[in-house]
């Protein structure tokens, strides 16, 4: 099997469960992320502090501000396994996606797939129905560097899905609490945070603490913790910004 076509068979190996979006661990939800994550490891990289996110009749589009995709390469980095550049440990120090998988996977599993790099004063833009190439142009522009995409799930694969505004609502904010700075727009609406792991507790906890969060950050490593006049334990756990559920 082809590489577009193993995707399609067995989606399953790469986003896990398909789903309809009822469940946060459903596939629609992991689609996002992985284009959000791409987003998030140029800010990682220092290039681009912001990420406008957008679901409108169940159609995503995510615009980053950072370095955009190399031009030459825009068609293969959304379509081909393995083109990936974050292998490369001088290119990507720490990062989210799945090295070279996720975006593929998520062009693969969709009805329509709009990607478009500016870079420089010019842009390339490939549009795929099916994971399939439709069309590609490219031209002059004054847009910001960065990359934008816009993509649908295939209906076929995630039958009678929607997006529940709660669902990334969530997976929003644990990106801004992991990435302090970074600014994501989302339907309109502004997701900050200003102080982290501290602001994750906070939201948790409210005023429930007994005493105040001690909180410590580092280039490699961040924990905050608390105690409550509760009994058991909640702990959040994340490694390169992605949720380690088994702690």
């Amino acid at each position: 099997l082809s590489s577009l076509e193993h995707i399609r068979l067995r989606p399953g190996m790469y986003i896990g469960r398909l789903g309809n979006g009822s469940h946060p661990d459903d596939g629609i939800y992991v689609l996002l992320k992985e284009i959000i994550d791409n987003a998030v490891d140029e800010f990682t990289m220092k290039h681009g502090n912001r990420v406008e996110v957008t679901i409108l009749d169940d159609t995503v589009t995510v615009r980053d501000y950072g370095r955009g995709i190399p031009l030459g390469k825009v068609v293969e980095c959304v379509s081909v396994i393995n083109t990936g550049a974050k292998y490369d440990s001088e290119a990507f120090q720490f990062s989210v996606g799945l090295n070279g998988v996720g975006t593929k996977a998520v062009n693969a599993l969709s009805s329509e797939f709009l990607v478009r790099s500016y870079r420089e004063g010019k842009y390339v833009e490939a549009t795929f129905k099916d994971g399939v190439l439709d069309k590609k142009k490219s031209g002059s522009t004054k847009e910001p560097d960065g990359t934008f995409v816009s993509f649908r799930p295939d209906p076929t694969l995630f039958p009678d899905f929607h997006y529940h505004d709660d669902i990334v609502l969530d997976r929003l904010w644990s990106y801004a609490y992991l990435n302090t700075g970074l600014t994501i727009e989302y339907n309109k609406t502004i997701i900050k945070s200003q102080h982290g792991l501290l602001d994750l507790l906070s939201k948790v906890l409210g005023d429930e603490g007994l005493y105040p969060t001690i909180h410590f950050k580092n280039e490699h490593l961040e924990f905050a913790f608390t105690h409550t006049s509760g009994y058991g334990e909640n702990y959040f756990s994340y490694v390169n910004g992605q949720n380690t559920s088994d702690g």
